[in-house]
């Protein structure tokens, strides 16, 4: 007679003799097929959830229930008798206890290998009676099963074996028998579909705005762009033998021609995530080691923010406000790519919409639908510029225009134009300080006249991470480090006496150990007055415009970085590193010229 672990109470029950593999103490096929152990849930919804992937079942009954994934765990974990585990460990070499794709297709982990013989476990969702006979079957050991979050045993998966590794298996995929040659080519096509998708899921899941793939002489990286900040992804170490296939997809997916490697092209592809699309942008650039990718991500029903999310303190909403209340004149918003320049813009439309104002988009691309706003997106290969749609846009009869950038002498033109004959026209620079926005159309030949006739506030901006709530702690630093820290960013000292609010990331599970989550603005705001209107007639310097302006009060990035810091959203290191006057402006790059 041989027995088995069963449930949480570690009982043993004795096997049929003719069974080989271990059996649960109770029917988990029963669970699996109907979930009764959670009652008062509809058929369709039980379908819905049983018929999703693994790692996707708690959460959907999360959002059914309107509740946290947590607190969804645990009552799973209660319901159905198993231990739910707030943090666990694997061993030095997971896949000794457990073949890789055990872990992959049961989306679980061994966590302990016990003395009697026994594995203990953690998986996203309660295991079946199948998954532990396989388990038993390939490792020879009783499995001990507990629940465990299904975003941390998935990145996890992903930090330790890498993204994908189970697609990209070279044993399942290479094969010498001549037979088996179409068999394994279709295998291989449809191991690198699952591996773009899993790398595309998986930046969703981060909130990722960029994917690269960057070839390299002996690897393929892929990096993520998270909350502006680069961070490599773990990938398979054989994903450098898939690069032509994994390119190739890519460029399937986004209606690229996979033959010309020679020049840059661009594409985009609709993905279907869940209720959702997301409509990304992608970007061809040869290099000495094969082509480079970059994929914009851009989620089609993303949710336009309002001002007071943007970041802005309550004196800087108002001074704005004030001015978009204007009929008439120009406001810039400037900075570096990737900025929150369109967004910003959004987030005034949003504030200044009223039925009885028509309001006229021009953008590239069209980030957020706003309600009620008429939005329009250009497209150079057709010749539909800025310029062109700017013009027509003048013969449909707006009172408020938002043109994306501008970007050439006759697009300014026109966007002055039309401010000076009774529209309130709303656009993008870039430049790295207000004061510069004056300078930068100088430079265009614009009459410095019309710029001080015409423009009526600049605001510059820069995002700054956000620090995690979860695990944020303050910052152990002296008087005289802060003080050091105060001179720097030009600020009084007497804000030393707010040190106690100075606060430092620390990381945790999760925000992927980052210590930030998420952005917040910083924002710079120069009025125009009768002093700057000088200044500009008399094209004075940047440095020149800027000093009167903060003689006249003018915000700047260090007092709004700052002001952040003491409400305990981001810290020193962030707001000095953004916020200096020292910032370089970024150079246009490819996917940039997708936005």
């Amino acid at each position: 007679m041989v027995t088995v672990q069963t449930g949480k109470n570690g009982d043993e029950e004795a096997l049929d003799p003719q069974e080989e593999t271990p059996k649960l103490g109770f029917d988990l096929n029963l669970f699996d097929d109907e979930m009764n152990w959670w009652s008062g849930l509809a058929d369709l919804d039980r379908l819905n959830i049983l018929g999703s992937p693994l790692e996707d079942r708690a959460r959907l009954l999360a959002s059914k229930l309107s509740n946290s994934l947590d607190e969804t765990m645990r009552e799973i974990g209660q319901r159905t008798d198993f231990d739910y585990l707030d943090d666990f460990e694997l061993p030095e070499n997971p896949t000794k206890l457990l073949p890789l794709r055990l872990i992959h297709s049961f989306c679980c982990l061994p966590v302990e290998q016990k003395e009697d013989g026994k594995l203990e476990l953690v998986t996203v969702w309660p295991p079946t009676q199948r998954m532990s006979r396989w388990v038993y079957a390939v490792s020879g050991q009783k499995p001990i099963w507990s629940l465990g979050s299904p975003e941390k045993i998935s990145r996890a998966i992903t930090e330790n074996f890498g993204i994908g590794a189970d697609s990209l298996d070279d044993s399942d995929l290479d094969s010498e028998e001549d037979e088996d040659a179409q068999d394994d080519l279709e295998d291989q096509n449809a191991a690198i579909i699952r591996f773009v998708n899993e790398v595309i899921q998986r930046a969703i899941v981060d909130r990722a705005t960029d994917i690269h793939f960057e070839p390299h002489k002996d690897t393929l990286q892929i990096r993520y762009r998270i909350d502006g900040q680069l961070v490599p992804v773990r990938v398979p170490d054989n994903l450098r033998s898939f690069q032509d296939a994994i390119i190739s997809r890519i460029k399937i997916m986004s209606g690229i021609n996979i033959s010309e490697k020679r020049r840059p092209q661009g594409g985009r592809i609709t993905f279907s995530q869940g209720q959702s699309d997301l409509d990304i942008r992608v970007s061809t650039l040869p290099t000495l080691y094969g082509e480079s990718i970059s994929l914009r991500l851009l989620n089609e029903k993303s949710q336009p923010l309002s001002m007071q999310e943007l970041g802005l303190l309550s004196m800087d909403e108002r001074n704005i406000v004030s001015v978009l209340e204007k009929p008439h004149g120009i406001v810039l918003v400037t900075g570096p790519t990737g900025s929150g320049k369109s967004t910003s813009l959004t987030a005034f439309i949003r504030r200044i919409h009223k039925p009885e104002r028509r309001i006229m988009t021009v953008e590239d691309p069209v980030e957020y639908e706003v309600a009620g706003i008429n939005q329009t997106q250009v497209n150079s290969e057709i010749g539909f510029t800025f310029a062109s749609a700017l013009r027509e846009i003048l013969r449909q009869d707006p009172d408020v225009i938002m043109v994306g950038e501008i970007r050439d002498r006759e697009t300014a033109d026109i966007a002055i134009r039309a401010s000076l004959t009774g529209h309130l026209v709303l656009s993008t620079l870039h430049t790295n300080d207000a004061p510069g926005a004056i300078t930068r159309l100088i430079d265009m030949d614009i009459e410095p006249f019309l710029i001080a006739s015409s423009v009526e506030m600049v605001i510059a901006q820069r995002l700054v991470r956000r620090l995690c709530q979860s695990c944020a702690s303050p910052a152990e630093m002296s008087k005289s480090e802060l003080m050091a820290s105060l001179s720097l960013m030009e600020l009084d000292s007497s804000e030393i006496a707010h040190l106690d609010k100075v606060m430092k990331s620390e990381g945790c599970s999760k925000c992927q150990n980052l210590g930030y989550r998420g952005r917040v603005g910083i924002f710079e705001l120069m009025k125009m007055s009768d002093a700057i209107h000088s200044l500009v007639i008399k094209s004075a310097s940047a440095p020149d415009i800027r000093e009167v302006a903060l003689e006249e009060g003018m915000s700047t990035l260090q007092g709004s970085g700052w002001s952040q810091i003491k409400r305990g959203l981001t810290t020193l290191d962030e707001v000095i590193r953004y916020a200096d006057g020292m910032v370089e402006e970024d150079p246009p790059s490819i996917d940039a010229q997708l936005r």
